[in-house]
């Protein structure tokens, strides 16, 4: 279903750029890339000719400066460098709906990049949307109400959904992960039996760093569980009851998400939502602040390798 979005992606011609040399156009390239996504919040960058999984992961590393090495993740990765990674390990016929990347932690990338080396046979597209018309077009009590509490995550972790604690957290050591909890404000409790339970409240609206404008930047829709496919929620609550779903999304209050508010966010999302279907030797570079992203359900093989960069604290 084609988005009703006319933002915020500019494209760029790459096709000159000879075999081997994605790294070297990329670098003379630079400055216009930086300021087509200061301008207009993500760029596309197509025609890049990445022959394989290291090239990808070299030119994402180039146009992602600083890298941010990820914690707290929610579905695992693989690893290709400092800061570059593989795609979530995600279930193909499950959308990831509009997000900002770890916009849960204190620190968060200001800018995501998505190199393609296998567009799948069908959908699996990297949609984008604007973080201020969302907020623009939200009602004025719901942000509000966000903006005064935050928003709440809660999660807990088991070895049946998404990843452990373990990878989340880049630690096996239980003391390594309260001492992380504790400097990154996240309450942590452990049971008995080792599983672990965090909450952490963050900001619903943030300014961003460099323009200062007004961004609605969270995860409130996309882990909340009324975003959750019907079957996957019900199966979910059967599994580890109501207050035990691995993740779900509160107001910063405490109050619950009723399904006309989460729905609304989503509806809002989509009404900005900017479509374009992957090709091989894709580039597209978000500013993560302005530009939520989503990842819609796909058929067939589909390879993308992500960089994080430029580490910030909302």
């Amino acid at each position: 279903m084609p988005g009703t979005g006319t933002g915020p992606l500019v494209r760029l011609d790459a096709t000159e750029a000879p075999p081997g040399a994605a790294v070297d156009w990329l670098t003379a390239h630079r400055p216009e890339i930086r300021a087509a996504i200061a301008r207009n919040g993500a760029v596309l960058v197509r025609g890049l000719r990445l022959d394989s999984r290291a090239a990808a992961a070299a030119a994402v590393g180039r146009v992602i400066g600083d890298p941010l090495i990820e914690r707290e993740g929610f579905a695992p990765r693989d690893t290709y460098g400092q800061g570059i990674y593989s795609s979530s390990h995600w279930p193909a016929d499950q959308p990831m709906c509009m997000h900002h990347e770890l916009s849960y932690a204190s620190s968060a990338p200001r800018l995501v990049a998505f190199a393609c080396l296998t567009p799948p046979a069908d959908g699996g597209i990297t949609a984008t949307a604007d973080s201020r018309a969302v907020l623009r077009d939200l009602p004025e009590d719901l942000v509000a109400r966000f903006e005064r509490h935050g928003w709440r995550l809660t999660r807990h972790y088991n070895p049946f959904v998404g990843i452990g604690w373990q990878e989340a957290f880049g630690t096996d050591d239980p003391s390594a992960v309260d001492r992380y909890c504790a400097e990154h404000g996240i309450e942590a409790r452990w049971d008995a039996d080792g599983a672990l339970h965090t909450v952490q409240t963050r900001p619903a609206v943030v300014r961003h760093p460099e323009t200062g404008e007004r961004c609605w930047f969270n995860q409130i829709a996309f882990l909340n569980e009324w975003t959750m496919a019907p079957e996957v929620r019900e199966f979910l609550t059967a599994e580890f009851g109501p207050e035990g779903l691995p993740f779900n999304t509160f107001c910063g209050d405490g109050t619950p998400l009723d399904r006309a508010s989460v729905d609304l966010i989503n509806d809002v999302y989509e009404r900005h939502t900017v479509r374009e279907p992957w090709r091989h030797g894709d580039l597209l570079v978000i500013d993560n602040v302005r530009t939520a992203h989503s990842r819609e359900p796909h058929r067939g093989e589909r390879e993308i390798v992500v960089g994080l960069g430029e580490p910030f604290q909302p």
